[in-house]
């Protein structure tokens, strides 16, 4: 009876962002960026469809709502804690665990991660609020993370059509892996090049001794 009454909710929600165009986009965008409902990303792949030229515009529209969302459920996990978390999902309680061990061990590459994938974004935003990540640190990957995948979507739609939109899930899926590698070995290098400027300044250290 639940699971029926939520299906019928998520389909009365998203014919209404249906309706109202871009600011539905705009609307469901940020509600799922902390809520338990459907992406954005089916809306956006119709309206890219119906209006190429106007693609990359409601691609803008989606990712600074996403962002902007991601921040709301920033600050509810901040403000609420986990008992408000545990309210909110009920169905998703386990996945505070592991979202939280993937966090402490990997940090902003899970936060990216859960940008740029499947991987639900939602529970990603909540717990960066819980677990105490900075803020303007997780606007900013979820802004880009968020933007690399709605603007990659609007891109091949706007330049292959339907053509493409049989495979467009898997070619999104790949690409945005491939993008959260490059980020990982970013991370990597950075971190290794920080590591090396402090050994070398240690040596420094010691040899003027």
């Amino acid at each position: 009876m639940y699971n029926v009454a939520m299906h019928e909710l998520f389909i009365g929600l998203q014919n209404w962002f249906e309706q109202h165009g871009a600011l539905g986009l705009g609307l469901n965008a940020w509600l799922e960026s902390f809520v338990v409902i459907p992406p954005p990303d089916f809306l956006l792949i119709a309206m890219d469809l119906a209006q190429p030229k106007k693609a990359l515009y409601f691609a803008l529209i989606a990712t600074i709502a996403s962002a902007f969302g991601g921040a709301t459920g920033w600050l509810l996990g901040k403000i609420g804690g986990r008992p408000f978390f545990n309210w909110v999902f009920k169905n998703k309680k386990d996945m505070f665990e592991l979202v939280e061990s993937k966090y402490k061990q990997y940090g902003t590459i899970a936060v990216a991660t859960a940008a740029l994938t499947p991987v639900p974004y939602n529970v990603f935003a909540w717990v960066s609020g819980i677990l105490n990540m900075n803020c303007f640190l997780f606007i900013l990957i979820s802004f880009f993370g968020r933007g690399a995948r709605f603007f990659l979507v609007s891109l091949l739609l706007m330049f292959f059509g339907e053509a493409i939109k049989q495979n467009l899930k898997l070619i999104v899926l790949v690409v945005s892996c491939l993008l959260v590698v490059f980020y990982v070995l970013a991370v990597l290098f950075l971190k290794k090049k920080k590591t090396n400027a402090v050994e070398n300044s240690e040596e420094k250290v010691e040899e003027s001794v």
